[in-house]
């Protein structure tokens, strides 16, 4: 399939508030890309499955307790219903954590069905006889999934081809090499009595990527001892 009939990565949400998409992914490069139909975006109400006059999704929990559980007959109806493609996705607080490498995987599969849940949660039910894959896309907790679900796409409709006209630049992201990002400098070249770092101004490209890595090697040494310990893993292991 040539790159004029290739399908755009789609990305399908199952929400109650539909209309919070495409929200600021419908903006800057992404709304660009959008529109150019790089990917494509479904919004699906899930309310549309009720089968009530309330068009009412939610229920009591069994066992008691605070709150409502959204129930697995109208959820099971919309994803079903709503079509789409790649893998069901629920966000979540106790799923797995949103990293880059799972970001690339999501970008170089067709798209995303994404569940995105409100009150208490969903009946676990739906999510086992969907096969769902949770997502967090961080230790703490929102008002629904909305928000995370556009976080998530965020960080993957941007590794589209086509979406980021400068390619090289992904590849020297935070992340991207298990390494923060290095600081960044522009002109003025003296501001507020501080320099740019003389060794960016000498044209010499092999020093400045020397540099460049050390100072993100410090970075994330001091500001995430979690990630320097997997990248000195890592470097252990492929010198090993």
């Amino acid at each position: 399939m040539d790159a004029e009939t290739k399908r755009p990565w789609r990305a399908t949400m199952l929400s109650i508030f539909p209309e919070m998409f495409p929200g600021p992914l419908g903006m800057s490069l992404a709304g660009r890309g959008l529109e150019e139909g790089i990917w494509a975006l479904d919004a699906v109400d899930i309310r549309g499955f009720a089968t009530d006059r309330h068009r009412s999704v939610d229920d009591t929990p069994f066992g008691g307790g605070a709150g409502m559980v959204m129930r697995p007959d109208v959820l099971d109806a919309a994803i079903r219903g709503a079509g789409g493609t790649g893998p069901l996705i629920y966000m979540s607080p106790r799923g797995r954590r949103l990293d880059q490498p799972l970001v690339h995987e999501l970008a170089a599969g067709p798209g995303v069905r994404v569940l995105c849940g409100r009150f208490e949660g969903v009946d676990q039910r739906v999510l086992e006889a969907h096969g769902a894959l949770e997502i967090s896309a961080g230790d703490f907790v929102l008002s629904g999934g909305e928000l995370a679900a556009l976080v998530m796409l965020d960080a993957v409709v941007r590794l589209l081809p086509g979406i980021v006209g400068a390619a090289e630049s992904l590849a020297e992201e935070s992340f991207e090499w298990g390494l923060l990002e290095y600081p960044h400098y522009t002109r003025p070249q003296i501001w507020d009595g501080r320099a740019v770092p003389e060794v960016l101004l000498s044209g010499h490209h092999e020093k400045i990527r020397v540099w460049r890595r050390r100072q993100a090697e410090e970075i994330t040494r001091r500001r995430r001892p979690d990630l320097w310990d997997r990248y000195v893993a890592a470097i252990d292991v492929s010198e090993g």
